[in-house]
């Protein structure tokens, strides 16, 4: 079986193991084993109907006395390209606005409060071409591109919070393109945007011939249903970049990618978790599925043959909590919906009971950093 088939680690699992041991080997992948999300059966036949794997989970925290609890259902969504990549742009585009559009359509049955979308959601993940045609057409407005007047629909429809990362070309800015995720409320308003803060260079994702580091720093967003933020894809590998969307409040984080087995599938599992425990908020990661397939060959520097695809995108979204648990995967191979029910009072409590934020030497980590960037830095090693 090659890597692209394989569907998921929990469906292994549940298929080897005894009962027994499949609850203590959870325990030890997950933290613990969560209860399912009791969702409708429309939403299950729906997805059944639609091809797409949809899973639910529930974190809880314990009750308090002085606080009612603070649940939110959150819904992330991966899937694959529609059309091939050398359909007419606005025909994939328009085919992925129809594929969303109806996963959002269940989500919303399950009772959904806010949608992530995965990096770059309308397009063919194509900057592995270094190609400029036809792939900066896909880039629009973040303010009031067909994009985002298409999330705007979803969110005064379903009264859903969404999040939508596109390519964006800032016209006023003499239409430089950035990898950004817009922020819609659910009534409608467009919140703001966050630009991806860091740009990989690794293999194939030489993302930096489209679009350079983003310049809006570290923005939380303040919605109905808690304060979120944004993490882009490569700044998933950056601890400072997930604590800084922390200090600035962050009870939720996202973290929408597009990344494939070969390179990076044994860190994926671990550093939303990771990041989760040491911000002391929720994180969700998302991944786009497939593979896909571009008509002219390039390289990856490597000294390797040419080729035509990036590799397989392997899903596998998640969700993780700041008590270490995490819920299972969705599906490697299909397009999928995770349906998560949290109650944000656990961030505090987590918090109360490790006590990072207390414990953290913010003031001595700047000081020794501010010292650290100067060009004649000079580290301290004593002899």
């Amino acid at each position: 079986m090659s890597g692209k088939d394989f569907e998921s680690l929990e469906k292994v699992l549940v298929t080897c193991l005894p009962e027994a041991e499949l609850t203590e080997v959870r325990r030890l992948l997950f933290g613990k084993q969560l209860k399912n999300l009791n969702l409708p059966q429309s939403a299950i036949d729906a997805a059944e109907e639609q091809d797409f794997d949809l899973k639910g989970y529930v974190f809880e925290a314990s009750p308090e006395q002085l606080r009612p609890p603070r649940t939110v259902r959150v819904g992330l969504i991966q899937n694959k390209i529609v059309l091939p990549t050398d359909a007419p742009v606005l025909e994939q585009i328009t085919a992925l606005h129809k594929r969303v559009g109806e996963m959002v359509e269940v989500a919303a049955m399950c009772g959904v409060n806010i949608v992530c979308f995965q990096e770059a959601w309308t397009m063919p993940f194509a900057f592995c071409t270094r190609e400029r045609e036809p792939w900066t057409e896909f880039a629009e407005s973040a303010e009031d591109g067909l994009t985002t007047r298409f999330c705007i629909q979803l969110a005064k429809k379903y009264n859903m919070v969404v999040v939508s990362p596109i390519l964006e070309r800032d016209e006023i800015h003499g239409g430089t393109l950035w990898n950004t995720a817009v922020v819609v409320s659910n009534n409608g308003n467009v919140l703001g945007k966050s630009r991806k803060n860091h740009i990989p260079r690794v293999g194939d994702f030489n993302e930096s011939t489209y679009y350079m580091e983003g310049n809006t720093g570290h923005p939380v967003f303040q919605t109905q249903f808690g304060k979120i933020a944004v993490n882009i894809c490569y700044g998933r590998h950056h601890p400072l970049n997930w604590l800084m969307y922390s200090i600035h409040g962050a009870e939720l984080i996202f973290n929408p990618s597009a990344t494939v087995g070969l390179l990076s599938e044994p860190m994926w599992p671990i550093e939303a978790r990771n990041a989760a425990i040491a911000n002391h908020c929720f994180t969700c990661a998302i991944n786009r599925v497939g593979t896909e397939y571009f008509e002219n060959e390039f390289t990856s520097g490597d000294g390797k043959k040419a080729h035509h695809d990036f590799g397989h995108f392997y899903g596998s979204s998640y969700v993780a909590a700041p008590d270490g648990s995490r819920s299972p995967g969705l599906s490697r191979t299909r397009d999928g919906l995770l349906v998560t029910e949290m109650d944000l009072n656990l961030n505090r409590q987590v918090a109360d009971k490790w006590n990072f934020k207390m414990t953290g030497r913010y003031e001595m980590y700047a000081e020794e950093l501010k010292k650290a960037i100067q060009h004649d830095f000079k580290p301290n090693i004593k002899e």
